[in-house]
């Protein structure tokens, strides 16, 4: 083997770049473990404050020290290894930034007919589609109304000297497209700040491209309410003076004496550490015995406390003045970790009532820039704000009618603003009145820009500049400064929410999962393959290690769905070492020698296993590009174990078995053991001449299949068909039938589900109540009903944190909500995942092989196999046994499609390489034989892959379930479609050679 030397070398530092991204997560467990450590109380009760306080003492501490490099907790939570939602508990939340409202502020909420019926249609036109809404409504309105021109309805007052009548169409559908985009950037940009301010740790915000839609995911949030309040909030820009150094500095001395009396007042509310608290009792004992001894002691143990608690107040209790940093900066600097210390003192009663009346105090939205020369903490301005008597700013941002981002004549980036007439005489006194001065412009109580006022600007166009390092920073201001121009509503259109008990539950599911699935697996290898078996397992284990370490180099969440294709990695990657130990055997029963048995086995097989990984990657690429939420984890998790199982089996296993095969010792190295060595051998069976009975049976099952589609169908989830759906947690077992008969009542009978969940006292409710109604208040009602019919049906109580279960209760662990726009969606995404999936595949397969047979009999064999697995499921649902079609469900579809055309690949691959020795023999013996001599492989892979999903089916809890099921049959079905009907499509569409 070649550059042996760079394979260990990049093995060593993949490893080494592991352990180093893995150890961050096992320091940040620690943490938590310290933390909790720290705040449980002796009867075992954990105060969630309390430790989130301790977590947010050192999140800008040094923490971790590797190397002689200090990382503090906050870089360690931005490099462990994350866990999804469902792995411990949170909210994943999409919003849509309705494009109908933004239409219609820009015209004036114009009442014309034609404008408002084009809106609706246009509405309906683009529901499940990925049309552009502005040029949907622009063909809809232009049929209704061919004799309109737009400027008609968007010609108004307020978008003077952009739009006017002599405007074209195509002008004015530009600034709309303009106006929607920046509404959507501008709703990004606002959500993305109230986020990081919601406290939660790895919050994730990202802009859905195309969509209008952004995407939340809060782990760890145990408060639903708050967060659908905090991110559907109107944003509140406001504009505030700011007062100067000299007016404010004589409140702070007041404040900062009212905190200096209290500690000098209460000594003891200042906490000595044991370290000190040691140094003073070593201080007593020194100075002696006897009267004199402990009268000296005293006095001197007055001035050593007096000192003391001077030193304290000037350091870990430190009043506002000692906390502020101005080295650098000038006005109240503080370092970003002393900004709690800091409110806590702020919000004090005594220190409120030296506060004058029109002034508080406000942060600013994120650190300051220190510049290149400058280093140390992230610091944050902590701006004095004059207010007045009602409370209510004198400017806002309803007055502001555009604002925009350019660079001006000196080439720096900057800012214009143009006010409304009303707004225009309100900033002309205000910037007369502060010339000089700062006045600060506010979003949602953060301070985003505080400019100096140069002179008074008359006419309400105002510019800002020299405050920003690169234009993409001016345009999120002027994003922040229409934030009250035009009304950009969002709405919840997807809302799931994993309670933390449920999370915990996935955990330890998950990881039985992996754990039983490699036990095993790891002591089947080494009964069959006897040392080969263990080399198998050492590739397996950096296979898991590596796969573990990348997830962590990549900051990607590690989800339910993840461990399910780590789970699945784990089957699949044994089929390269299969193949390689099988051709290996192959070539020692030929009399081949050790050493080139090893080197032919390994070259033999390369390229199928090749083949076989780069088709199931394209499933795998199409799964995340197409994709939405679990099934992006899924699908990455899926092709970072594709990468690594080819890398671990191939080039780490062929290192090790050369190592072991020198200097010729057989003796050292075996691949079969008595009973394995000659097992599925010499076999001629002759394959081809049942492919008319496999047909047959083919045909029967998906007709009962699809018969029973039509008679009872496939139990979709919300993500298909749109809904809420609640996991409910119950005291005791509760009959599901019982349950859904008593909600008929209050759901209107509308289309209810009541299934069990993974235990008898779990259930799964899903409905189709006010399905049609996104809106907060059809959330609060639906859920109201819920937990209302079931407590007059089963006389529980309800309570919200389902670790505090007992006797007569009840806890909703989970819920979720997908609108119909999502879920029409997620089916049309689902429909492109497959067709694409299988073109790629039909490309790869035909460039690969130089056949188009070979393409078109793999493609209706994976088609084959799609619908064998869409009958077992509507046949088992005909019998009673539901599994649910979801998103997760659609992953298991492309897996199955991924892992079928592995299996016909390494059959097709034999077959291209007899077909090249026995050029010009007749077809189906060079067929059968191709498939006789792959059986060996076929089965062994098709048991390791099956044992583990098999575990996963029994382990993997009920969320994963369909999923599991889904794999079942279609591991199953793969291997029958790769013997049975993949191969004879070939030969019947060769027909002049049969």
């Amino acid at each position: 083997m070649k550059n042996k030397g760079f394979i260990v070398f990049l093995t060593i530092l993949i490893s080494l770049l592991c352990i180093y991204y893995l150890s961050f997560t096992y320091i940040s467990q620690n943490i938590q473990k310290d933390a909790v450590a720290a705040t449980q109380s002796n009867d075992g009760t954990l105060n969630v404050s309390e430790k989130q306080r301790y977590l947010d003492s050192i999140w800008n501490e040094p923490v971790y020290n590797l190397f002689g490099i200090d990382y503090t907790y906050k870089e360690i939570k931005e490099t462990e290894l994350n866990l999804g939602l469902d792995l411990q508990g949170g909210m994943h939340v999409t919003l849509e930034v309705s494009p109908i409202d933004i239409v219609k502020g820009i015209s004036g909420n114009s009442t014309d007919a034609d404008f408002i019926a084009a809106l609706e249609q246009a509405k309906q036109n683009v529901r499940g589609t990925q049309l552009s809404f502005v040029e949907e409504f622009y063909s809809v309105f232009k049929g209704r109304a061919p004799q309109k021109e737009l400027a008609q309805i968007f010609a108004t007052a307020a978008n003077r000297g952009r739009i006017s009548l002599q405007s074209t169409d195509s002008e004015i559908l530009d600034i709309i497209n303009t106006e929607v985009e920046s509404a959507i950037d501008r709703s990004f940009n606002i959500l993305r700040t109230r986020i990081d301010r919601f406290g939660t740790s790895q919050p994730n915000i990202q802009r859905l491209q195309g969509t209008g839609r952004i995407q939340i995911e809060l782990p760890g949030v145990d408060n639903p309410a708050r967060v659908r309040k905090l991110l559907q909030g109107v944003a509140k820009l406001e504009f505030w003076e700011v007062y100067q150094q000299q007016e404010v500095a004589p409140v702070l001395v007041a404040m900062n004496k009212v905190i200096v009396d209290e500690i000098r007042s209460n000594p003891s509310s200042v906490n000595i550490s044991e370290e000190e608290q040691q140094t003073k009792d070593d201080l007593t004992a020194l100075l002696g015995a006897g009267d004199d001894s402990d009268s000296l002691a005293t006095n001197e143990g007055d001035s050593l406390q007096n000192a003391r608690l001077d030193s304290l107040i000037s350091t870990r209790n430190s009043p506002l003045f000692e906390l502020m940093v101005n080295a650098q900066f000038g006005g109240l600097i503080y370092n970003v970790k002393d900004t709690a210390k800091v409110n806590r003192m702020l919000e004090r009663e005594d220190v409120q009532a030296v506060i004058p009346a029109t002034m508080k105090f406000l942060w600013d939205v994120q650190p300051k820039e220190k510049g290149e020369d400058l280093t140390g903490p992230d610091l944050l301005e902590l701006y004095p704000i004059r207010t007045n008597r009602s409370g209510k700013a004198t400017l806002t941002g309803e007055t502001i009618s555009s604002a925009s981002a350019s660079l001006n004549e000196r080439a720096e980036p900057e800012v214009t603003m143009q006010m409304n007439s009303s707004g225009s005489r309100t900033w002309a006194k205000m910037t007369r009145e502060n010339v000089g001065q700062r006045i600060a412009i506010v979003l949602d109580n953060y301070v985003f820009s505080a400019p100096y006022v140069r002179g008074e600007i008359p006419n309400g166009s105002s510019s800002i500049s020299g405050g920003f390092q690169e234009i993409e920073e001016a345009k999120d201001l002027a994003n922040i400064l229409k934030a009250g121009s035009l009304p950009a509503p969002t709405t919840i259109v997807e809302d799931v929410v994993v309670g933390p008990t449920l999370g915990k539950v996935a955990q330890e599911q998950g990881l039985n999962s992996i754990l039983v699935g490699l036990v095993i697996v790891i002591i089947f290898m080494v009964i069959y393959y006897a040392k080969g078996g263990l080399i198998a397992n050492l590739a397996l284990f950096f296979n898991v290690f590596f796969i573990m370490g990348i997830l962590a180099q990549f900051g990607t969440s590690l989800t339910l769905p993840g461990i399910a294709g780590i789970v699945l990695t784990i089957g699949m990657a044994i089929d390269a070492n299969v193949l390689i130990f099988e051709r290996i055997k192959e070539e020692l029963r030929n009399g081949s020698g050790l050493k080139a048995a090893i080197s032919s086995g390994y070259s033999k097989a390369y390229w199928s296993i090749f083949d076989a990984n780069v088709t199931t990657l394209i499933v795998g690429f199409i799964l995340f590009t197409l994709g939405q939420g679990p099934v992006k984890g899924f699908a990455i998790t899926l092709m970072i174990g594709i990468v690594c199982s080819f890398f671990s089996a191939v080039f780490i296993t062929r290192v090790v078995v050369e190592a072991f095969s020198k200097k010729g010792d057989n003796s050292k190295l075996s691949f079969a053991n008595a009973f394995s060595r000659n097992a599925l051998t010499n076999l001629n069976f002759d394959f081809l001449s049942k492919r008319k009975l496999a047909y047959t049976f083919s045909i029967i099952f998906i007709g009962i299949g699809i018969v029973a589609m039509i008679v009872k169908g496939i139990t979709l989830g919300v993500d298909f068909k749109g809904g809420r759906s609640y996991v409910i947690t119950f005291d005791e077992a509760k009959s599901p039938t019982e349950i859904k008969t008593s909600l008929g009542n209050y759901f209107e009978n509308a289309g209810t589900e009541v299934k069990t969940f993974g235990a008898d006292n779990i259930l799964k409710i899903t409905t189709s109540f006010k399905i049609d109604d996104e809106s907060d208040e059809a959330d609060t009602q639906v859920r109201a009903e819920l937990i209302r019919g079931l407590s007059e049906s089963t006389g529980l109580i309800y309570i919200e944190d389902g670790s505090q279960l007992s006797d007569g209760n009840f806890t909703i662990s989970s819920s979720s909500k997908v609108g119909a726009t999502i879920a029409d969606d997620i089916k049309n995404s689902s429909y492109k995942s497959a067709v694409f999936a299988l073109v790629c595949i039909f490309i790869y397969i035909v460039f690969r092989f130089r056949k188009w047979q070979f393409g078109l009999g793999a493609i209706i064999a994976l088609f084959h196999d799609t619908m064998f697995v869409l009958s077992a499921f509507a046949i088992a649902n005909l019998m009673g046994i539901s599994f649910e079609a979801d998103q997760v469900f659609v992953a298991a579809i492309l897996t199955i499609i991924g892992y079928s055309i592995n299996d016909t690949v390494v059959v097709f691959d034999r077959i291209r390489e007899n077909m090249g020795i026995k050029s010009g023999s007749e077809l189906i013996p060079v067929f059968n034989e191709s498939l006789n001599s792959t059986i060996s492989r076929t089965f062994i892979t098709s048991i390791t892959t099956l044992i583990v999903v098999i575990v996963l089916f029994l382990f993997g809890g009920a969320v994963l379930q369909g999923f599991s099921f889904a794999l079942l049959v279609g591991i199953i079905v793969g291997t029958y479609s790769s013997i049975f009907i993949a191969t004879p499509i070939v030969i019947d569409l060769n027909r002049k050679k049969s």
